[in-house]
């Protein structure tokens, strides 16, 4: 990655895209999402992971760390493949204000599925493609396919809990049997990952044709639910009985007396070290085909996670526990090019040590504007790295992320002290707040400055994308409209772009 690159970019996942089926998808509207980012000279567009969501239906939590998610398939490219009616596509539309993933499921599964017969009903010649994939990515593919196979039979992806004991612990007479049984299922789940790679890859080569870079999402850790834990269990702290030997999280802080308790299963990293780090090095392969660049959630978990003994109700009892975070980027680097365009989540607890492991590996990390804004026994923080004057060049410069309110319902929120000291800082009024504060990150010295569009948009609290440690139909479910695509805010972002040099 360049590191002379100064660029702006819109934060949006996929699923916040309009459409008419209920979630966003890789159809038209996030081409013509490319040709508003292309207009007003904004050159990244960054993503949430777009990995296939379980309980929950947070992106975080995906059940592969490899596959993409099936729900963000279009239907419309499918009918202009060929292989679905115009009737499928055209009569059961699901106009809805915000992302019901249980409603989507029920809308689109079937429509998936008669997609996907009708492709492995297609002449072979048509194939040629899919097989080329199935043989570049069946290493993963094969356990996904089959995983999702035995949780739809199941109705339940905890494999630990809710499988026959020889399909938790893949005994070889029992995955047979199953493959064959469930070879229908198993096939159609191979094609919708092909829809998803061939749909994906066609929108990046199209977005990097109009000066437009992707910005993709790697969660540290796997969901304990995943295909990756039941298949590459001797990869993680996970015992015989498919139990977890400790989870992960983060201590107590300042917003948590009891800490956070993730859930998710921590890596044995001796045998990710004694197979040069080989499973590490197909995933940041797998996601550097999609996307241009990519931010590594909880950074600072390779240099030490925050290890939860088995039992534990809260994440206070935990532990750090170091990681071998360099000799992994050694790693990466002899595999896949020594230049890897990483972006380091930095947020939370930053020893000197993780500082350094992010520094000498020459990673932006992140600075979020909203968090720049505190008091110290009634005075100022005036040296605060995140206020746009203090932020250095090598970071990317955000007002909020996914987990923050919009910056229009964060300055709502705040007390009377607090917003006095924002509208000096920004000499401005309570309705310029969101634009002035917009346009102090795009005349920062960060590489790069983004926004949610919720921010460019100016919406509030009712927007919000996600509020961390809770679960709720609220979460992950923000949708645009079809209007905003081409909203005339981002004539303010175009703006900026050229007054202050990210528009090359």
């Amino acid at each position: 990655m360049d590191r002379n690159l100064r660029k702006a970019g819109v934060l949006l996942h996929i699923t916040s895209l309009p459409s008419d089926y209920g979630i966003g998808d890789l159809g038209e509207n996030a081409y013509k999402f490319v040709d508003s980012l292309e207009k007003a000279s904004i050159g990244l567009w960054q993503m949430l992971p777009v990995g296939p969501t379980g309980f929950g239906d947070s992106p975080y939590a995906a059940r592969s760390a490899f596959a993409g998610n099936e729900l963000m398939i279009s239907p419309r490219l499918l009918y202009l493949d060929g292989y679905l009616d115009v009737e499928d596509v055209m009569e059961k539309a699901l106009p809805t204000e915000r992302v019901d993933y249980g409603e989507v499921r029920k809308l689109k599964m079937p429509m998936l599925r008669k997609a996907a017969s009708a492709f492995l009903s297609a002449p072979e010649k048509e194939k040629k493609d899919y097989h080329a994939f199935l043989e570049k990515e069946g290493w993963w593919l094969d356990d996904y396919a089959l995983f999702q196979a035995l949780a739809d039979k199941y109705n339940d992806s905890r494999w630990f809990l809710a499988w026959p004991e020889n399909l938790r612990d893949r005994e070889e007479k029992a995955m047979e049997k199953a493959k064959k049984e469930l070879k229908a299922e198993v096939d159609t789940y191979k094609v919708l990952q092909y829809f998803f790679y061939k749909q994906f890859m066609d929108l990046k080569a199209y977005a990097n044709e109009h000066g437009v870079l992707l910005i993709g999402d790697i969660p540290i850790f796997v969901a304990g639910d995943s295909s990756d834990a039941w298949s590459n269990r001797k990869l993680l702290r996970i015992d015989e009985e498919g139990q977890q030997e400790a989870s992960s999280g983060v201590p107590p802080d300042a917003f948590s007396a009891d800490g956070q308790l993730w859930g998710n299963p921590l890596y044995r990293w001796s045998e990710h070290q004694r197979t040069g780090f080989k499973w590490w090095i197909e995933r940041f392969r797998t996601n550097l085909s999609l996307f241009d660049i990519v931010r590594v959630d909880h950074f600072r978990g390779f240099e030490a996670c925050w290890e939860v003994p088995k039992g534990a109700k809260t994440a206070a009892g935990g532990k750090w526990v170091k990681s071998p975070g360099q000799e992994l980027f050694d790693a990466l680097r002899k595999e896949l090019g020594s230049d890897l365009p990483i972006i380091a989540e930095d947020l939370g607890v930053i020893t000197p040590e993780v500082e350094a492991l992010r520094v000498s590996n020459g990673f932006p990390g992140m600075k979020i504007l909203q968090f720049a804004f505190a008091f110290d026994n009634g005075d100022w923080q005036t040296g605060n790295a995140y206020l746009p004057h203090n932020i250095e060049k090598m970071s990317v410069a955000y007002t909020g992320t996914h987990d923050n309110n919009t910056t229009r319902g964060w300055y709502d929120e705040l007390d009377d002290g607090m917003k006095d000291y924002v509208r000096r800082y920004f000499e401005c009024s309570d309705d310029e707040v969101v634009w002035r504060m917009i346009r102090a990150l795009m005349g920062s010295p960060a590489q790069f400055a983004i926004f949610p569009m919720q921010d460019i948009l100016g919406l509030g609290a009712d927007a919000r994308m996600n509020v961390p440690a809770t679960c709720g139909t609220s979460n992950w479910s923000w949708k645009m409209e079809k209007e905003d695509l081409e909203t005339p805010s981002f004539e303010g972002i175009k703006y900026f772009s050229h007054l202050f040099g990210r528009d090359k």
